[in-house]
This record gives C-alpha cells, sequence and structure tokens, in this order.
C-alpha cells in the first residue's frame, strides 16, 4: 500500500450540515412525501447541480419559474433562504480534520461541489475552512464532481500522487469517480466510521 500523503475531505455533508429540509419541511407542513415530490421534479438535485458548476442562481431561479410558474414562491425561496439551509459544522468530522492537520503528517485539502456566489457565506460562518492548505470550489472552477476534470485540477494543482491520497465524500457517485483516476476513498457516514476506515490506510486518531 502506498503511504497516504495527502487527505481530500468533501466538505456539504461531511464536515458542514445543509440540507434544504431546514427550509421546505415548514413550508410543506411536515408532508415529506410532497416535499420530496418537489425535489425530485421542480427543484431537483440536478438542476442544484448546475449551479453549483457555475451557472448563475439568478438566472437559474428565473429559467426554472419559467418553466414551473405555479411553484414560483417555492422556486424563489431556493436561493432565496438558501442561508437557512446551512446547518452548523459536523462537529465529530471536525475534530478529525483538526487531528489530522495538527499531526502535520498530511497535506489537507478540500473539494467541494459549491456556488460561488454562496461559498464566501460559508467561509465567514466556519472557522474550520481556514485550516485547509488550499479549496477547490466547483463554482470557480466551472465544473464538478463526478467529473474527471474537477479531480485531474485538484491533483495538479496541487501536486499530488493519486495513489497516495485519500478522498472523503458523502455520495458514493464521487467517491467512484475518484477511484477511477486512481484516488484512494472513503464513503463518508458518520465520524466514528470514518476513524475506522482511515485505519484501513494505517491512520490512526
Amino acid at each position: 500500500m502506498n503511504t497516504i500523503d495527502t487527505i481530500i475531505f468533501d466538505l456539504g455533508g461531511v464536515l458542514i450540515d445543509w440540507n434544504p429540509e431546514y427550509v421546505y419541511l415548514d413550508e410543506f407542513n411536515g408532508d415529506r412525501e410532497k416535499m420530496q415530490w418537489f425535489f425530485d421534479n421542480i427543484c431537483t438535485n440536478d438542476w442544484n447541480e448546475n449551479q453549483d458548476a457555475g451557472y448563475p442562481m439568478a438566472k437559474a431561479t428565473e429559467e426554472r419559474v419559467a418553466l414551473f410558474p405555479e411553484h414560483e414562491t417555492l422556486i424563489r425561496m431556493f436561493y432565496g433562504r438558501w442561508v437557512d439551509m446551512l446547518g452548523e459544522e459536523i462537529s465529530g468530522t471536525v475534530n478529525i480534520l483538526k487531528t489530522l492537520k495538527e499531526s502535520n503528517k498530511y497535506k489537507i485539502l478540500a473539494l467541494t461541489n459549491w456556488s460561488s456566489e454562496t461559498f464566501p457565506i460559508a467561509l465567514d460562518k466556519f472557522e474550520f475552512l481556514q485550516w485547509f492548505e488550499g479549496i477547490i470550489v466547483s463554482g470557480d472552477e466551472k465544473t464538478r464532481k463526478p467529473f474527471d476534470d474537477i479531480y485531474n485540477l485538484t491533483l495538479d494543482r496541487f501536486n499530488i500522487t493519486a495513489e497516495k491520497s485519500i478522498f472523503i465524500d458523502d455520495n458514493l457517485r464521487n467517491i467512484e469517480a475518484a477511484n477511477a483516476l486512481g484516488i484512494n476513498g472513503i464513503q463518508f457516514k458518520s465520524p466514528k466510521q470514518l476513524i475506522q476506515q482511515l485505519k484501513n490506510y494505517n491512520i490512526n486518531l
């Protein structure tokens, strides 16, 4: 096994709790079935990820309203109340990040699908984002996970050997894309599980 020298963290769902349910569950009066229909058909994950790749949020909103005018109020809420979808840090993972950073054994980076328009809000809110040696934000790069371009850009920009790196993400699709380029991957499920998975790479916390 190659000695690991670089650890790359996803942010949302790994270190930061972001969830549109924080806004929409109340709007749907607690009806999860109706809320899920809205996410599956109107403000979909694919639609949101397009903005993560650099598409302007205002333009995306107007286009979606034009397609579904009967849902205008709910559509405008998605980015209009985006800050209310931003929860707190996932403290167990932040503690892992802190321990890894303080060990001075690894290059610590972040690779996130995040709109360049909203990422400054996170930078202001979460002090631990200053701990990274670098953060690749999809919205700045005009591409996103799981496309090869953003992984190759990360490897090249920070002079990373794929086989000596670990990428931690909650989305299996993104892990599989990293694996295809030779990057070791851990699908994040909980801080406790992450600690156990890191032991497979001789990283003991």
